[in-house]
C-alpha cells in the first residue's frame, strides 16, 4: 500500500473551510458594513491594536488566516488539475498551491508575531 499524505491536506481543507464559513461572515459584517454604517461606534486605533496582541486574538487571526490559505490552495490545486484537466502538472501545482499557502502561513504568523 502506498503512503501518501493527501488525507493532511484533505484535513486542512476541511478545517480550513469550515472556519472561514464560520468566522468570516461575522468578521466582514462587522467592519465592513456595522462601522462603516455607524451601527456601531468605531473602536480607537490603541484598543484595536491591545485586542490585536492579546494571544486569543492572535491564535484566532492566524488560524482564521493559515488555514484559510490552505483551503485555497487545495480548491485551487484541485480546479487546475481537475477542471482545466492539468493532471500532467500535478506535483508542480501542488508543489506552488501549497508552497504560497505556506509562505502566507509563515508570513501571517510573523506579522501577528511582530504587533
Amino acid at each position: 500500500m502506498k503512503t501518501t499524505i493527501e488525507p493532511f491536506w484533505w484535513s486542512l481543507f476541511g478545517a480550513g473551510g469550515t472556519l472561514a464559513a464560520l468566522f468570516i461572515p461575522i468578521t466582514l459584517i462587522i467592519n465592513g458594513l456595522a462601522i462603516p454604517l455607524g451601527w456601531l461606534d468605531a473602536p480607537a486605533y490603541e484598543n484595536v491594536l491591545q485586542l490585536a496582541r492579546h494571544p486569543l486574538a492572535r491564535t484566532y487571526l492566524f488560524l482564521l488566516i493559515s488555514l484559510s490559505f490552505y483551503h485555497w490552495a487545495h480548491r485551487f490545486r484541485f480546479t487546475l488539475y481537475d477542471g482545466l484537466q492539468l493532471k500532467h502538472l500535478n506535483l508542480l501545482i501542488a508543489v506552488i498551491c501549497y508552497g504560497g499557502a505556506t509562505v502566507g502561513t509563515i508570513a501571517a504568523g510573523y506579522t501577528l508575531i511582530n504587533l
